[in-house]
């Protein structure tokens, strides 16, 4: 936005040149004002801007404006959170309109539904067609069976005439009705079979066409809405981020999209399919019969009005199903992200039992979901039987009526199409539940979809500066974070960025200098004020160019899971490799690069957890270098580096930054005391601003921090600086002015000279759960490489295998996890075990519900035959009793139906919740090292979670009430069969394994691609996590159009699969539904014969085949079901091999010594060691160390030394390959794995806060006890955190946010060492644990640790001299061996390698 005069034409720079550029105004403001003709003034107190014209300042505008502004406020945030949870509301019962699923559907998608559609019609109207041919043949058999009664023969014409003869009557006299017609029962049932036959064709064309097409367009759907999700969720604002939790977006973009997957494809066809016959039905009833068809159909409002508030009931329970699952989502994938720092503190039980609360809602809804599915199933089936109670009743006063054509044959067509429409209606049923689910799945994923971004990164619109200066200015500036906005972190804020210059922002952690930052990069808008670069707000400015002229450098880097090369490349494409090497010279990273057995090409793993600290830095920095920014941001770029590193990249920085605009975030005064211009931040203003000099005279914010910090190194680091320095230090220590105009440089280079690269790996492995390669990884100078081969960004299954040469046990799990087999139903039961008599009560209604079908075969077949006895009473008698029998079977049916599906929802329900807690427990039990295969990122974890364990219930729950139903319907049919006509039975009995076999190919194939869609959609997943994960990074590198990409490709696989299922799918639904239609003529076709040589009655062929064809049916059923049953086996299988992995180090096991008086004597013996994926690398090679009981010792040495390796032995994290450690003179390997860590308290340099207040995060220090309020505070107090906590609107309750997230570096640095405090450990560790807090802060707090340590064994790695001086001993490692140790005074007389590095930096290699 550029701001200009509306009465001036002219544009002014701030040299009083015109500059060409498009005027623009700013709706934002009443009043339009020319600024950028003005620099501030930065010795003004107010930075006062007064216009040359004498029109009204800036500030005067932006006074008016806030006036106006803040009039609305106060209503618009009273209304906020009302608004808010309002919204909530409605998403819980919100669903989208049932065609809005196709949203996403292209020209060739419509054209495949409506092929497939087509063909779901024809083949749902060749049951009511059939019902047509049926009826006739039974008049057929009737009008024979009558006739043979007359004539005592076969129904001859010369048998006939010859009864006539017999009785003396004229057939000239007899009416059409009461004549006697010559019937070849044999040759009439031939046609009836060529029928048949025709029917079954039709019917495998059109289910091929029908579930082929629907498959197909399902999936080129799914594929299309799963890139635009996650397009649409890589395009939305980082504020947006702040309150949309990983673990969910992971969870939607798998579960969610599923079932959206799951609505719109072959079950919609079979929907289709199911109401199409049941239409036909009608039609046939009506064409047939339309005095009985109204009396059935005016049951029909009635079902009805039962599915609509089924539909309901069901979605509203459903969409709170799935928001339970997402947020027990969100707890998985936060804890397995963080599952070292859940080991570290033995948090496992207490996150299994937090997931296991988020799963328990989600199992109340699906229980209670299951409970209406029973109630309205029951009520809609028992309505149907009443209806053919009344239909027989009715239908046979209609036969009987003499001014009506209505015989037999057509009451049983009318009754058999609307009793096979209303069964089919009845079958569509279940699929109104998956239509539900995904119309509320769709609500919640096209809601994001759909979502406008307010700061959209591949929106094209905006301004594209000609020239750019680099001038960047805040104009009375006030932010609060989007989840924290009742926090209020900038406050008017004027501050400018001169092209140029460096500007270096100083002051207390929490204060808003990394927000300002971020506001600069336009992560987020101010929610006042505005922004400006070079005159132009930055919301007129294309937020894809601006990004493009920034590079930024992160205290806490992020890299991806690719090579060195493509990370560097990030930087900025079309690079050439010269470009690169010359980056990494910059950035002093070639000479470790160079030094790894693959170079460049080395993977870095995920979130770059195969390097150090200060290496991932270096790259960090060589990325930002690389991309030539015109404006560079450093916010703590160097505080990982060593002195000698930091140096290198400083003078490459210097060289870089001039003619761009550098803003630079830093503790180490050092770095920042040369700046052109010094900024201090309190309470978010800009409260003093000049050079060193000039603020040191102020005596402001940032003379305190130098003051503090020099008077530190004063008293602690002095008597260094005469080591290397000795006569000028002394000289400056009498003078305070001259003290402190030098101290700063003289003194914090001695404080912070000492082996920068000591706080690598630890903090790291410590952090995150990807990264226990780490020291066997850490690929320094000293010569300590590790093959990794050259891997693409993990994006193809091919790229993924290259990997596999890590580890030969990593390839051999690979093979195994391709060839597992599917899991044994009977494994799968014993899991529900518990729950048997919900099981025994559901298999119960099912049995029953199984057996009605054949059942009603006799009753059917019975009424065929009281049509066929002689007077119309003894028929009228008869049908009166079966109608009562079908009263009976509606009234049974109600409660079977409800038992049926309330007792297996239960059962079910509980055994999903059951195995997702126990995969999760089986997860948090693994040891660090199986984390460290790249298969079990946390993405991919999460995933299997969400898939896997919900699958199971394909084998379960409503699944088995199916299969028992099948098997009773089948069961019963083949008794009643083979009883009342063996030979017929036979006969129909020889299609039923064609039925099963076509189930059984269709399960074999769903298995194979449930496995190749699970492998092909975790891969994808990881792309998700990685992406969400390090959306920042993402967002600065200007890098969400390659990481969308980067999807799409991963999609194809799941896409190519689908397509061809699809076809073979579509071929074996059409084959196995046609063998019904083939089953029909080769039965009547023989029934005929049969009945024809008097060898069974009529009414009996129907029995015998009713009653077979009726339980197949119900085995079809089944079948439909096997894609669900053969994904669940393949799901259980990986959970059960899951859950069968023992760990060599088992945190959950009881065995192992565990001793009262645990005192920390540590020692470690000889000890050697390999990373299980990387075994050809020797980290630890006889490492020797000890530690008394209340000692500090404190390691030294470079990078991949093995400081953080030592650290994860005693953490039994991992196990000595050889050698022993020994804490109390017990081998770790023999000690309880619980036991131990709970002695154990560690403060990491990058901690991991999890969502929950403050004091969750507290208490999460000691998950063995309930931790007392008192003992809260306690710990706060020594972390300097309680007086801030209590400041926060909601205290102690305070959330912390996503990972920390709402916190600042500091503030969460405090609540890590809070947290250590809380379970008053015997063995404190520590890793660089003020590293990250303000001068003042990092006194307090390290005093508090110095007291904390007493009376504690204390394990230190740090690089600041005056941390590790005051140790009992100090150990120097060097390629996984102690190469000297003793005090600092004795191995500074030694003159050896500790007294090199303290001296001249120098490599200990």
């Amino acid at each position: 936005m550029k701001y200009t005069l509306q009465d001036e034409g002219t544009d002014f720079t701030q040299h009083g040149e015109y500059r060409r550029g498009s005027s623009y105004t700013n709706d934002a403001y009443i009043h339009e004002t020319e600024f950028n003709d003005v620099y501030r003034s930065s010795q003004s107190p107010d930075f006062g801007i007064k216009n040359d014209k004498g029109q009204k300042s800036l500030e005067e505008v932006m006074a008016k404006q806030r006036k106006l502004k803040d009039s609305k406020k106060g209503k618009k945030k009273k209304k906020k959170s009302k608004k808010k949870k309002k919204k909530e509301e409605r998403m819980k019962i919100e669903q989208v309109p049932f065609f809005k699923l196709f949203t996403y559907a292209g020209s060739t998608d419509v054209l495949l539904m409506v092929v497939g559609t087509f063909g779901a019609m024809v083949h749902g109207a060749a049951f009511p067609f059939m019902m047509t041919v049926f009826g006739q043949m039974i008049d057929t058999f009737i009008n024979y069976s009558v006739c043979t009664q007359e004539t005592n023969g076969t129904c001859t014409e010369a048998e006939i005439n010859a009864t006539y003869e017999a009785q003396g009557i004229d057939p000239a006299n007899l009416s059409d009705a009461e004549r006697l017609e010559p019937i070849d029962v044999e040759g009439e049932l031939e046609v009836f079979s060529y029928y048949y036959v025709f029917i079954a064709c039709v019917v495998i064309i059109c289910g091929y066409l029908q579930v082929g097409n629907w498959v197909l367009a399902s999936t080129r759907q799914t594929r299309k809405i799963r890139e635009l999700f996650f397009r649409s969720i890589m395009k939305q604002e980082i504020g947006w981020f702040d309150v949309h939790h990983m673990g969910e977006l992971n969870t939607r973009m798998n579960d969610d999209v599923n079932k959206i997957s799951d609505a719109i494809a072959d079950k919609f066809s079979v929907f289709i399919q199911r109401i199409t016959t049941f239409v036909g039905g009608i039609v046939v009833g009506f064409i047939n019969g339309w005095q009985l068809t109204l009396v059935i159909m005016a049951i029909s409002p009635l079902l009805g009005i039962g599915a609509a508030l089924m539909g309901r009931f069901v979605a509203n329970m459903t969409s709170k199903e799935l928001k339970a699952y997402a947020a027990a989502g969100g707890v998985a994938e936060e804890v397995l992200s963080s599952i070292r720092t859940v080991a570290a503190f033995g948090g496992e039980h207490r996150e299994v039992e937090r997931y296991g609360v988020k799963l328990e809602a989600a199992e109340k809804q699906g229980i209670k979901k299951g409970m209406t599915q029973g109630f309205f199933t029951g009520y809609m089936w028992c309505l149907i039987f009443l209806s053919y109670a009344l239909a027989f009743w009715y239908g046979s006063s209609l036969v009987h009526d003499p001014n009506i054509d209505f015989s037999p044959g057509r009451l049983m067509t009318v009754f058999f199409a609307v009793l096979v429409g209303a069964i089919n209606l009845g079958q569509a049923a279940p699929n109104l539940e998956a239509f539900s689910v995904g119309r509320s799945a769709a609500a919640l994923v096209f809601q994001i979809i759909e979502r406008e971004s307010k700061i959209d990164p591949f929106s094209t619109s905006g301004h594209v500066l000609e020239h750019v200066v680099g001038d960047i200015e805040f104009h009375d500036v006030g932010f609060s974070y989007p989840s924290r906005d009742d926090q209020q972190i900038l406050e008017d804020l004027r501050i400018t960025f001169k092209a140029g210059e460096t500007t270096a922002v100083v002051g207390p952690s929490g204060m808003g200098k990394s927000t300002i930052l971020q506001l600069a990069q336009r992560f987020y808008d101010p929610d006042k004020g505005v922004v400006t670069l070079d005159g132009h707000d930055l919301r007129t400015l294309n937020t894809q160019w601006l990004r493009q002229l920034i590079g930024v450098v992160q205290q806490e880097p992020s890299l991806f899971a690719t090579s060195i090369e493509e990370n560097i490349k990030f930087g900025r494409d079309g690079v050439s490799d010269a470009d690169v090497i010359q980056a990494a010279k910059a950035a002093n990273a070639y000479n470790f690069i160079m030094d790894l057995p693959d170079k460049f090409k080395t993977d870095v793993g995920t979130g770059g957890g195969h390097l150090s600290g200060g290496q991932k830095q270096r790259i960090a920095i060589a990325r930002a270098l690389l991309r030539n920014p015109k404006i560079l941001l450093l916010d703590q770029a160097c505080s990982a580096l060593d002195m000698t590193s930091e140096a290198m990249v400083l003078h490459e920085l210097d060289k870089v930054r001039r003619g761009r605009t550098t803003v630079i975030v830093a503790h180490r005064l050092s770095t920042i005391r040369d700046a052109d211009v010094i900024v201090g931040i309190e309470h978010g203003k800009a409260v003093e601003r000049g050079t060193h000099d000039e603020l040191m005279k102020n005596n402001g914010v940032y003379f305190t921090l130098v003051t503090l910090q020099t008077t530190k190194a004063k008293k602690k680091g002095g008597e260094e600086g005469g080591s290397s320095d000795e006569g000028s230090d002394s000289e400056n220590r009498d003078e305070k002015g001259e003290f402190l105009e030098n101290g700063p440089e003289v003194a914090l280079e001695h404080v912070t000279d000492f082996a920068h690269s000591h706080r690598r790996s630890l903090r790291r492995s410590l952090r995150k759960r990807a990264t226990s390669q780490i020291s066997g990884t850490d690929m320094t100078p000293m010569g300590i490489t590790t093959p990794n081969p050259p891997k693409k960004f993990k994006r193809k299954k091919s790229d993924s295998d290259s990997d596999s040469s890590d580890s030969d046990d990593s390839s051999s799990d690979e093979e195994e996890e391709e060839e597992i087999e599917p899991a044994a139903l009977s494994r799968i039961m014993k899991l529900n075990a518990t729950e048997w008599p919900y099981i025994l009560g559901g298999t119960i209604g099912s049995a029953v519900n199984g057996a009605i079908q054949p059942v009603f075969a006799i009753l059917f077949s019975g009424l065929l035959g009281v049509f066929s006895l002689p007077t119309i009473e003894e028929q009228q008698k008869g049908v009166n009793f079966y109608a009562l029998l079908f009263v009976g079977i509606a009234i049974i049916s109600f409660f079977t139906y409800f038992l049926q599906n309330y007792m297996f929802a239960k059962s079910g329900e509980i055994l999903t919740r059951r195995v997702r807690k126990m995969g999760f427990e089986a997860m948090l039990r693994q040891d660090i090292g199986w984390y460290d295969d790249h298969r079990n990122n946390p993405g991919a974890l999460s995933a299997r979670l969400a898939t896997d364990a919900a699958m199971v219930k394909g084998a379960t729950g409503g699944q088995i009430g199916i299969i028992v139903s099948a098997m009773a319907s089948i069961g019963s049919a083949l008794i009643i069969a083979f009883y009342f006509g063996w030979m017929l039975a036979f006969v129909v009995v020889a299609f039923l394994p064609l039925i099963v076999m076509s189930g059984l190919i269709q399960a074999r194939l769903m298995t194979g691609s449930a496995r190749r869609d699970k492998e092909s959609l975790e891969e994808a997943s990881k792309v998700v996590s990685e992406a969400i994960e390090s959306i920042r990074t993402v967002a600065s590198l200007n890098k969400e159009l390659y990481f969308t990409e980067q999807y799409n490709t991963v999609l194809e696989g799941p896409y190519k699969e689908g397509k061809y299922n699809a076809m073979v799918y579509g071929i074996t639904f059409g084959i196995a539904n046609s063998i019904i239609f083939f089953a029909y003529a080769a039965s009547f076709r023989f029934g005929g014969y049969l009945v024809a040589i008097g060898e069974m009655e009529f009414q009996y062929v129907f029995r015998v085949f009713s009653a077979i064809v009726f339980g197949g049916t119900a085995l079809g059923r089944a079948s439909n079901y096997a894609p669900d049953y053969a994904k669940a086996k393949t799901s259980a299988a990986r959970i059960f091999k899951l859950l069968d992995r023992i760990p060599p180090i088992d945190s959950y096991s009881p065995d192992g010594d565990q001793w009262s008086n645990f005192c920390g004597d540590i020692v470690f013996k000889d000890c050697l060691f390999t990373y299980p994926t990387r075994p050809d690398i020797t980290v630890l090679r006889g490492l020797n160390v000890s530690i008394k009981p209340g000692q500090t010792l404190a390691l030294v040495g470079q990078s991949g030394c093995g400081k953080s390796t030592s650290v994860q032995l005693l953490e039994r994290f991992y196990d000595p390959d050889e050698g022993q450690v020994f804490v109390d003179g017990h081998d770790t390997k023999q000690t309880n794995v619980s036991f131990l860590r709970s002695k154990i308290g560690i403060v990491s340099q990058e901690p991991v806060l999890f969502g929950g207040s403050v004091r969750d995060n507290i208490v999460y220090g000691d998950n063995s006890r309930i931790v007392p309020e008192e003992d809260v505070e306690r710990a706060a107090k020594l972390a300097n955190m309680h007086e801030f906590i209590l400041a926060l609107k909601d205290g102690y309750e305070t959330s912390v946010g996503d990972k920390g997230d709402q916190l600042s570096r500091g503030q969460k640095q405090r609540v890590a060492i809070a947290r250590a405090l809380v379970r008053n450990p015997r063995i404190l560790l520590l890793d660089e644990a003020t590293s990250a807090l303000d001068t003042e802060s990092e006194q307090i707090v390290q005093e508090a640790l110095d007291r904390a340590r007493e009376g504690r064994t204390c394990v230190v790695i740090a690089h600041r001299l005056s941390t590790i001086r005051n140790a009992d001993k100090i150990a120097v490692i060097s390629q996984g061996q102690v190469i000297e140790q003793g005090t600092h005074e004795e191995l500074m007389d030694l003159e050896a390698a500790y007294y090199k590095l303290i001296t001249t930096n120098a490599s200990l290699s």
